[in-house]
């Protein structure tokens, strides 16, 4: 209920309540303040602290943003979404539509993923299945997914989304995913470099693409101004693709990791994206 209420405030007035939503994040409760400056110093090792402690304080400053943005999504009309995130290459969801393809969305947490999700509902020329993970907190899961699958999204939870791809195999369909999170200690993983580091990334993007022979599409999302963004789709493999189609989680890596150099304080830092070393074996 109290999720609902500011949700109605206009967004200029809770962009005025972004300062103190700042402060107290940063200043004074220092949320995962530890895991951000650790994954700041092992990404970027060639700058100096003073340069990692300014994209902190800036991520923390654009996550305030980003945090009343995704609640006032819940009461925001079609043509104000559209206004506020701009595609660019659109044309490429509709050349694969027109062809009668599924396609693979692949985004990051870069920016504000809640207002993408909206926003590719929205204007693209397809059903959205986004695979997400269910929040513990039933109160605010119950509020995000209302949110979220409000302009006709679909959410669906990691653990059954093979199953439910294969039950649509035959209808075109965009798939979603946002690849950059960790996978779970008992999931399989794949390994390579990112920002510096052994890294591990989901293995499911590739299959779901080999599968429904469908073409994977990067999306990169770029903060304008404040409460604008920009959205640049590029394809990044299409079918047929090799037995081992690890080519594609490469390429999404690369692509990640282009837009985290460019604009590093809108990444989700909070991650811990880290929190595994890389076997022998791998």
């Amino acid at each position: 209920m109290l999720l609902d209420l500011i949700a109605k405030l206009p967004l200029r007035l809770l962009y005025a309540l972004t300062p103190a939503i700042y402060f107290g994040l940063y200043r004074i409760w220092r949320f995962r303040a530890e895991i951000v400056r650790e994954n700041l110093k092992n990404s970027f090792p060639d700058k100096s602290d003073a340069e990692r402690c300014r994209i902190a304080r800036d991520f923390y400053r654009n996550s305030s943003e980003v945090l009343v943005e995704a609640i006032k999504a819940r009461t925001m009309s079609r043509q104000e979404i559209a206004r506020r995130v701009i595609f660019v290459n659109r044309e490429i969801m509709q050349v694969c539509a027109d062809q009668g393809q599924s396609v693979v969305l692949m985004a990051a947490h870069h920016c504000n993923w809640e207002w993408l999700l909206l926003a590719s509902s929205i204007s693209f020329p397809y059903e959205v299945d986004a695979v997400y993970k269910p929040l513990h907190d039933k109160r605010v899961e119950a509020f995000m997914f209302s949110t979220r699958t409000r302009f006709g999204a679909r959410l669906i939870p990691v653990q059954e989304f093979f199953s439910e791809i294969i039950k649509r195999k035959g209808k075109p369909r965009c798939y979603a995913l946002l690849a950059d999170q960790t996978p779970l200690a008992d999931e399989e993983k794949y390994w390579t470099r990112f920002l510096n580091q052994d890294s591990t990334f989901f293995v499911g993007a590739d299959r779901i693409a080999a599968i429904t022979a469908s073409p994977v599409i990067f999306i990169a999302m770029k903060r304008l101004r404040r409460g604008y963004y920009e959205a640049t789709l590029k394809l990044i493999g299409e079918p047929p693709y090799a037995r081992n189609a690890s080519k594609v989680i490469e390429r999404y890596v690369a692509e990640v990791e282009r837009q985290i150099e460019e604009h590093p304080a809108d990444w989700l830092w909070l991650h811990r994206k880290w929190k595994y070393k890389k076997p022998l074996y791998a």
